[in-house]
């Protein structure tokens, strides 16, 4: 596998986009894929079948990517940002000396928004080890070079978020995935309830640090990427007011370009024992 993936990585991006964009039509073949994507969709109001074929393309041009961006030269990758919206918010941020909070959601290449942060600043980043061994050598090549620094999703981990924020450096948090029991909370988000995760909130509170979101968008024909990077408004201190603020920033940035987000990531699914709020969320 690991063979094949470092092919991959030799090609040219216009051609692994088109590698990718066709895998993903072929996945629409798959009845339960294709299903959770469409119904995603349309809970969050967006479904159309144009929509379903396009998301399933960008998923696989998302999947493709990640063998030319964890093993091309860091400096050949971030080399295909072609324009970064934005980045003035990094540097008034760095400037208050608090650090600054990394929202990198499942949308666009979040890979690529990664290794690009890690060639201009220091920066710490969660990493849960995957099952496969070549994943992980994979993973461990790509992510773990420029300024950035992985650390386990556990106590220790937090706390070298924490470290760096102190230290005046980036922290990278994902804002929409499903919570681990006791690390999250209940908040509606395009018109389901989801248990995300609280961590944002925590460290925020703990540092003062800025919260900002990015997206690295895919560019048509494998062109390129274009990285934007947006405040949120002040949070307050309720973190269940502050996770709604937060969840319309962030399906605000999701509407602008639907189809480049992981509409086949199972958020809102529930675990047995979960209890889940009861009503529709406003």
């Amino acid at each position: 596998m690991l063979a094949i993936l470092k092919l991959l990585a030799r090609l040219p991006l216009p051609l692994v986009h088109f590698l990718g964009a066709l895998v993903g039509l072929l996945s629409l073949l798959h009845p339960r894929h294709r299903r959770v994507i469409a119904e995603n969709l349309r809970q969050a109001g967006l479904y159309t079948p144009g929509l379903l074929v396009k998301s399933a393309m960008e998923l696989g041009k998302g999947m493709s990517e990640l063998a030319p961006i964890w093993l091309r030269p860091l400096d050949e990758v971030t080399g295909w940002v072609r324009e970064v919206r934005g980045w003035e918010h990094i540097e008034a941020a760095r400037a208050a000396g608090k650090g600054l909070i990394v929202l990198g959601p499942h949308l666009g290449s979040l890979e690529l928004a990664g290794s690009y942060l890690a060639s201009h600043l220091p920066i710490t980043v969660l990493y849960r080890r995957p099952r496969q061994e070549w994943a992980h050598t994979m993973m461990q090549t790509g992510r773990n070079r420029g300024q950035a620094k992985i650390v386990q999703p556990n106590l220790g981990g937090v706390r070298a978020l924490l470290t760096a924020l102190k230290h005046n450096e980036a922290a990278w948090v994902l804002p929409d995935q499903k919570a681990n029991k006791g690390e999250g909370a209940w908040a509606p988000f395009f018109g389901r309830w989801a248990y995300m995760p609280t961590l944002l909130y925590r460290l925020a509170s703990a540092s003062g640090a800025k919260p900002l979101l990015f997206c690295c968008e895919r560019l048509a024909w494998g062109r390129g990427y274009r990285l934007i990077i947006e405040p949120l408004p002040d949070l307050p201190a309720d973190n269940e007011v502050a996770m709604r603020i937060v969840n319309r920033v962030l399906e605000a940035s999701v509407r602008r370009i639907p189809e480049q987000y992981l509409w086949s990531y199972r958020l809102h699914r529930v675990f047995p024992g979960e209890a889940v709020p009861t009503g529709m969320p406003e």
